[in-house]
Protein backbone atom coordinates (compact mmCIF):
# COMPACT_ATOMS: atom_id res chain seq x y z
CA UNK A 1 0.00 0.00 0.00
CA UNK A 2 1.46 3.45 -0.91
CA UNK A 3 2.26 5.65 1.68
CA UNK A 4 1.22 9.57 1.02
CA UNK A 5 4.42 11.93 1.52
CA UNK A 6 3.43 13.11 4.91
CA UNK A 7 3.89 9.58 6.25
CA UNK A 8 7.25 8.91 4.77
CA UNK A 9 7.95 12.19 6.05
CA UNK A 10 7.32 11.57 9.10
CA UNK A 11 9.20 7.60 9.01
CA UNK A 12 12.02 9.39 7.87
CA UNK A 13 12.30 11.33 10.90
CA UNK A 14 11.25 8.57 12.96
CA UNK A 15 13.87 6.21 12.00
CA UNK A 16 11.34 3.67 10.67
CA UNK A 17 12.99 5.03 7.00
CA UNK A 18 16.82 5.44 6.67
CA UNK A 19 17.19 8.14 4.47
CA UNK A 20 19.32 7.28 1.20
CA UNK A 21 20.58 10.43 -0.53
CA UNK A 22 21.62 10.53 -4.17
CA UNK A 23 22.78 13.96 -6.25
CA UNK A 24 19.33 15.55 -6.98
CA UNK A 25 19.28 16.39 -3.34
CA UNK A 26 21.99 19.01 -4.19
CA UNK A 27 20.31 20.78 -6.99
CA UNK A 28 19.69 24.03 -5.16
CA UNK A 29 22.55 24.12 -3.94
CA UNK A 30 24.87 27.35 -5.47
CA UNK A 31 28.61 28.90 -4.75
CA UNK A 32 28.21 31.23 -2.34
CA UNK A 33 30.49 33.67 -4.33
CA UNK A 34 29.49 33.59 -7.67
CA UNK A 35 26.03 31.55 -7.78
CA UNK A 36 27.34 28.63 -9.73
CA UNK A 37 25.72 25.27 -9.13
CA UNK A 38 27.05 22.82 -7.34
CA UNK A 39 28.44 19.68 -9.70
CA UNK A 40 26.80 16.36 -7.90
CA UNK A 41 25.12 15.00 -11.09
CA UNK A 42 27.62 12.90 -13.78
CA UNK A 43 27.63 15.59 -16.28
CA UNK A 44 28.18 18.44 -14.39
CA UNK A 45 31.05 16.92 -12.38
CA UNK A 46 33.06 15.60 -15.65
CA UNK A 47 32.12 18.70 -17.02
CA UNK A 48 33.80 20.67 -14.03
CA UNK A 49 36.42 18.43 -13.63
CA UNK A 50 37.71 19.00 -17.26
CA UNK A 51 37.56 22.98 -16.93
CA UNK A 52 34.46 23.55 -18.38
CA UNK A 53 34.12 21.56 -21.12
CA UNK A 54 32.66 17.72 -22.30
CA UNK A 55 34.64 15.43 -22.28
CA UNK A 56 34.57 12.43 -25.50
CA UNK A 57 30.96 10.91 -25.45
CA UNK A 58 32.20 7.50 -24.27
CA UNK A 59 33.73 9.19 -21.52
CA UNK A 60 30.70 11.66 -20.82
CA UNK A 61 28.67 7.84 -20.29
CA UNK A 62 29.21 8.51 -16.21
CA UNK A 63 31.73 10.10 -13.93
CA UNK A 64 33.58 6.80 -12.94
CA UNK A 65 34.88 6.14 -16.42
CA UNK A 66 35.64 10.07 -16.70
CA UNK A 67 37.60 10.02 -13.42
CA UNK A 68 39.58 6.61 -14.65
CA UNK A 69 40.53 8.56 -18.17
CA UNK A 70 42.32 11.34 -15.62
CA UNK A 71 43.70 9.05 -13.54
CA UNK A 72 44.99 7.16 -16.20
CA UNK A 73 47.10 10.36 -17.82
CA UNK A 74 47.24 12.42 -14.60
CA UNK A 75 47.67 9.96 -11.39
CA UNK A 76 44.70 9.59 -8.51
CA UNK A 77 46.07 12.51 -7.37
CA UNK A 78 44.05 14.56 -9.67
CA UNK A 79 41.13 13.39 -9.43
CA UNK A 80 41.44 13.43 -5.53
CA UNK A 81 42.44 17.13 -5.89
CA UNK A 82 39.49 17.85 -8.17
CA UNK A 83 37.30 16.67 -5.57
CA UNK A 84 39.09 18.08 -2.35
CA UNK A 85 38.84 21.87 -4.22
CA UNK A 86 35.20 21.12 -5.19
CA UNK A 87 33.85 19.96 -2.09
CA UNK A 88 36.54 20.75 0.49
CA UNK A 89 37.19 24.47 0.07
CA UNK A 90 34.67 26.00 -2.41
CA UNK A 91 31.47 27.70 0.16
CA UNK A 92 28.07 26.39 -1.20
CA UNK A 93 24.87 27.60 0.37
CA UNK A 94 22.72 24.84 2.54
CA UNK A 95 20.76 22.56 0.50
CA UNK A 96 16.93 22.79 1.62
CA UNK A 97 16.75 18.77 2.43
CA UNK A 98 19.93 18.87 4.31
CA UNK A 99 18.60 22.00 6.61
CA UNK A 100 15.70 19.59 7.20
CA UNK A 101 17.61 16.03 7.50
CA UNK A 102 19.60 18.77 10.66
CA UNK A 103 16.19 19.38 12.58
CA UNK A 104 14.80 15.74 11.97
CA UNK A 105 18.00 14.38 13.38
CA UNK A 106 17.04 11.05 11.67
CA UNK A 107 19.65 7.89 13.67
CA UNK A 108 21.12 6.40 9.82
CA UNK A 109 21.55 8.35 6.82
CA UNK A 110 23.19 7.00 3.97
CA UNK A 111 24.40 9.73 1.19
CA UNK A 112 26.17 8.85 -2.01
CA UNK A 113 27.56 11.98 -2.43
CA UNK A 114 30.57 13.44 -1.90
CA UNK A 115 30.17 16.67 -0.39
CA UNK A 116 29.83 17.89 3.32
CA UNK A 117 26.52 18.96 3.87
CA UNK A 118 25.24 15.84 5.63
CA UNK A 119 28.01 16.35 7.89
CA UNK A 120 27.79 19.79 8.76
CA UNK A 121 23.89 18.86 9.43
CA UNK A 122 25.25 16.68 12.82
CA UNK A 123 28.05 19.47 13.89
CA UNK A 124 26.07 20.03 17.17
CA UNK A 125 25.82 15.82 18.29
CA UNK A 126 27.77 12.96 18.46
CA UNK A 127 27.89 10.84 15.41
CA UNK A 128 29.67 7.96 13.74
CA UNK A 129 31.11 8.71 10.58
CA UNK A 130 31.81 5.79 7.85
CA UNK A 131 33.36 6.46 4.57
CA UNK A 132 34.26 4.03 1.71
CA UNK A 133 38.04 3.64 1.07
CA UNK A 134 39.63 1.66 -1.88
CA UNK A 135 42.94 0.00 -3.34
CA UNK A 136 44.65 0.80 0.07
CA UNK A 137 47.37 -1.68 1.52
CA UNK A 138 47.80 -2.66 5.35
CA UNK A 139 43.76 -4.10 5.92
CA UNK A 140 41.40 -5.95 4.92
CA UNK A 141 38.58 -3.40 5.33
CA UNK A 142 37.10 -0.82 2.46
CA UNK A 143 36.25 1.98 5.22
CA UNK A 144 37.35 4.47 7.77
CA UNK A 145 35.52 4.72 10.96
CA UNK A 146 35.35 8.23 13.18
CA UNK A 147 33.45 9.38 15.89
CA UNK A 148 32.55 12.75 15.83
CA UNK A 149 32.11 14.32 20.04
CA UNK A 150 30.68 17.31 19.12
CA UNK A 151 34.26 19.56 18.56
CA UNK A 152 36.25 17.20 16.28
CA UNK A 153 36.72 13.85 14.74
CA UNK A 154 39.18 11.08 15.80
CA UNK A 155 39.49 7.74 13.57
CA UNK A 156 38.38 4.27 16.03
CA UNK A 157 38.42 0.82 15.64
CA UNK A 158 35.28 -0.74 14.84
CA UNK A 159 35.24 -2.20 18.46
CA UNK A 160 34.97 0.74 19.99
CA UNK A 161 32.70 2.17 18.18
CA UNK A 162 29.19 3.51 19.97
CA UNK A 163 25.99 2.10 17.72
CA UNK A 164 23.86 4.04 19.61
CA UNK A 165 24.97 7.52 17.95
CA UNK A 166 23.44 8.38 15.02
CA UNK A 167 24.88 7.04 11.73
CA UNK A 168 26.33 9.23 8.60
CA UNK A 169 27.51 6.65 5.94
CA UNK A 170 29.07 7.87 3.29
CA UNK A 171 30.00 5.26 0.71
CA UNK A 172 31.87 7.35 -2.16
CA UNK A 173 33.66 9.49 0.52
CA UNK A 174 34.41 12.98 1.41
CA UNK A 175 36.91 15.67 2.05
CA UNK A 176 36.51 15.95 5.87
CA UNK A 177 38.30 14.88 8.21
CA UNK A 178 40.59 13.18 5.88
CA UNK A 179 40.48 12.83 2.03
CA UNK A 180 38.92 10.19 0.91
CA UNK A 181 36.80 9.00 -1.84
CA UNK A 182 35.84 6.41 -4.18
CA UNK A 183 36.12 8.10 -7.78
CA UNK A 184 37.19 5.90 -10.61
CA UNK A 185 36.26 2.84 -12.34
CA UNK A 186 38.97 1.05 -10.48
CA UNK A 187 38.11 1.99 -7.27
CA UNK A 188 34.33 0.96 -7.75
CA UNK A 189 35.69 -2.88 -8.92
CA UNK A 190 37.98 -2.69 -5.79
CA UNK A 191 35.40 -1.00 -3.33
CA UNK A 192 32.44 -2.93 -5.10
CA UNK A 193 34.30 -6.43 -4.52
CA UNK A 194 34.54 -6.20 -1.04
CA UNK A 195 31.70 -4.27 -0.22
CA UNK A 196 29.80 -7.72 -1.72
CA UNK A 197 32.52 -9.82 0.67
CA UNK A 198 31.53 -8.19 3.43
CA UNK A 199 34.66 -6.27 4.25
CA UNK A 200 33.05 -2.63 3.38
CA UNK A 201 30.78 -2.17 6.17
CA UNK A 202 31.83 -2.45 10.54
CA UNK A 203 30.15 -5.38 11.74
CA UNK A 204 27.65 -2.93 14.24
CA UNK A 205 26.68 -1.50 10.72
CA UNK A 206 25.90 -5.42 9.47
CA UNK A 207 23.76 -5.84 11.95
CA UNK A 208 22.03 -2.57 12.02
CA UNK A 209 20.94 -2.88 8.72
CA UNK A 210 19.09 -5.87 8.96
CA UNK A 211 15.49 -5.75 8.14
CA UNK A 212 16.07 -1.90 7.77
CA UNK A 213 13.40 -0.07 5.08
CA UNK A 214 14.70 3.12 3.13
CA UNK A 215 13.87 5.91 1.32
CA UNK A 216 15.47 6.80 -1.79
CA UNK A 217 15.90 10.30 -2.31
CA UNK A 218 17.65 12.47 -5.49
CA UNK A 219 18.50 9.00 -6.86
CA UNK A 220 18.18 7.55 -10.44
CA UNK A 221 18.43 4.03 -10.81
CA UNK A 222 19.27 4.38 -14.47
CA UNK A 223 22.92 3.07 -14.62
CA UNK A 224 24.74 0.23 -13.37
CA UNK A 225 26.98 1.29 -10.72
CA UNK A 226 24.45 3.16 -8.40
CA UNK A 227 22.52 0.36 -8.50
CA UNK A 228 25.00 -1.88 -7.64
CA UNK A 229 26.24 0.61 -4.54
CA UNK A 230 22.50 0.38 -3.37
CA UNK A 231 21.91 -3.06 -4.08
CA UNK A 232 25.23 -4.29 -1.58
CA UNK A 233 24.33 -0.97 0.78
CA UNK A 234 20.87 -2.11 1.47
CA UNK A 235 21.56 -6.07 1.97
CA UNK A 236 19.06 -7.73 4.09
CA UNK A 237 16.36 -5.46 3.68
CA UNK A 238 12.95 -5.14 5.10
CA UNK A 239 9.97 -6.21 3.22
CA UNK A 240 9.03 -3.74 1.37
CA UNK A 241 12.83 -2.74 1.07
CA UNK A 242 11.49 1.16 0.83
CA UNK A 243 10.15 3.93 -1.37
CA UNK A 244 11.84 5.64 -3.66
CA UNK A 245 10.93 9.62 -4.72
CA UNK A 246 11.71 9.35 -9.17
CA UNK A 247 9.39 12.07 -11.27
CA UNK A 248 8.67 10.29 -14.17
CA UNK A 249 10.37 6.91 -13.37
CA UNK A 250 11.37 4.90 -16.52
CA UNK A 251 10.71 1.94 -17.61
CA UNK A 252 14.01 0.27 -16.27
CA UNK A 253 13.78 2.08 -13.18
CA UNK A 254 10.57 0.79 -12.22
CA UNK A 255 11.42 -3.05 -13.39
CA UNK A 256 14.39 -2.39 -11.06
CA UNK A 257 12.95 -1.19 -7.92
CA UNK A 258 9.83 -3.70 -8.22
CA UNK A 259 12.93 -6.44 -8.55
CA UNK A 260 14.12 -4.98 -5.54
CA UNK A 261 10.95 -4.75 -3.33
CA UNK A 262 11.02 -1.18 -3.87
CA UNK A 263 7.83 1.17 -4.57
CA UNK A 264 8.29 3.90 -7.00
CA UNK A 265 6.48 7.24 -5.75
CA UNK A 266 6.25 9.40 -8.84
CA UNK A 267 7.05 12.40 -6.76
CA UNK A 268 10.51 14.68 -5.66
CA UNK A 269 12.40 15.99 -2.95
CA UNK A 270 10.40 19.14 -3.17
CA UNK A 271 7.28 17.26 -2.99
CA UNK A 272 8.38 15.51 0.42
CA UNK A 273 9.76 18.91 2.08
CA UNK A 274 6.30 20.84 1.46
CA UNK A 275 4.55 17.77 2.68
CA UNK A 276 6.99 17.53 6.08
CA UNK A 277 5.71 21.85 6.01
CA UNK A 278 9.28 22.73 4.43
CA UNK A 279 8.67 26.51 2.09
CA UNK A 280 9.19 24.98 -1.69
CA UNK A 281 10.88 28.21 -2.71
CA UNK A 282 13.74 27.65 -4.56
CA UNK A 283 13.38 23.92 -3.76
CA UNK A 284 14.89 21.26 -5.93
CA UNK A 285 13.63 21.32 -9.31
CA UNK A 286 11.81 18.19 -11.00
CA UNK A 287 14.13 16.79 -13.26
CA UNK A 288 17.59 15.39 -12.87
CA UNK A 289 19.79 12.85 -13.59
CA UNK A 290 22.13 11.14 -11.58
CA UNK A 291 26.19 9.63 -11.69
CA UNK A 292 28.10 8.22 -8.87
Amino acid sequence: MSLALTDLAQAAQRGDLVPYLGPGVLADVRDADNGEPMPALSDDLIIAMNQGRPMAPKLMWEFPRAAMNVELKRGRSAVNRFLDTLYGQRRWTRAALHDWLAAAAPPYVIDINRDIQLQDSFTDREHLLIRGIARVGGTDYRFKLHAYDGEAYREIDQSSADPRLPILFKPLGSPRPDPTYIASDADFVDYLTELMGGFGLPKFLKEHRVGRQYLFLGLRFTRDTERMVMSDIIYAAGEPAGYALIPEPTEKELRFCDKKGIEVIEADVADLLAAAGVADEGLVPPAYEVGC
